[in-house]
């Protein structure tokens, strides 16, 4: 188990923690965050995402990232880490203190917990926002059938649809349609 300092770190002992971790650590401020371990919940939305996107995308020269792939964000020296993320053509990897980060993410995908909802929603989606190829934003709620989609209108306007138990929606950036009950499926909520 990697040992997250409590005081400042520079950039560089941040990169040094996070090369050679076994978890997923963000960097804000000066300040390591451990990305900690989800609920039973939260990993099988992911599976269910993560099948359902590579599926559906598996004729094309689309790409589905799981949640350990760093993606550049350029408003920030570093980079971030979300729980999904998938863009159609070619995959362009950069480098950061020798660590890989994807370039071009054009769908981020993030499952809402209570703990990291505000932050997500927040915070997040606006660092989210400098990157030049990102033009949606899929917020899937762990505790009900919910999910939120952030459509890029332009360099100012995005747009949000929400969508409830049995309705469909479209993934523009990857032509594909999902339905809020095959991102559930199998998922048990209790009452």
């Amino acid at each position: 188990m990697t040992a997250v300092p409590k005081e400042k770190v520079t950039l560089e002992e941040y990169f040094k923690l996070d090369k050679n971790a076994e978890g997923r650590f963000e960097y804000h401020n000066g300040y390591v965050f451990e990305m900690s371990g989800v609920s039973i919940t939260h990993a099988d939305i992911e599976a269910n995402l993560m099948t359902l996107l590579k599926n559906k995308l598996a004729a094309g020269d689309c790409k589905v990232n799981p949640a350990n792939v760093r993606i550049k964000v350029p408003k920030l020296p570093t980079y971030r880490y979300a729980d999904l993320s998938a863009l159609c053509g070619k995959r362009i990897i950069g480098q950061i203190a020798g660590l890989d980060v994807l370039i071009n993410p054009s769908l981020i995908v993030e499952v809402l917990s209570p703990s990291t909802a505000y932050y997500d929603r927040g915070e997040k989606f606006t660092e989210y926002k400098s990157i030049e190829s990102f033009k949606e934003y899929l917020l899937v709620d762990q505790d009900k059938k919910f999910v939120t989609l952030y459509a890029k209108h332009n360099e100012k306007f995005w747009f949000q649809s929400e969508y409830f138990e049995g309705e469909i929606f479209k993934l523009e950036s990857l032509e594909c349609e999902l339905s809020v009950d095959e991102i559930y499926q199998g998922i048990i909520f209790e009452s």
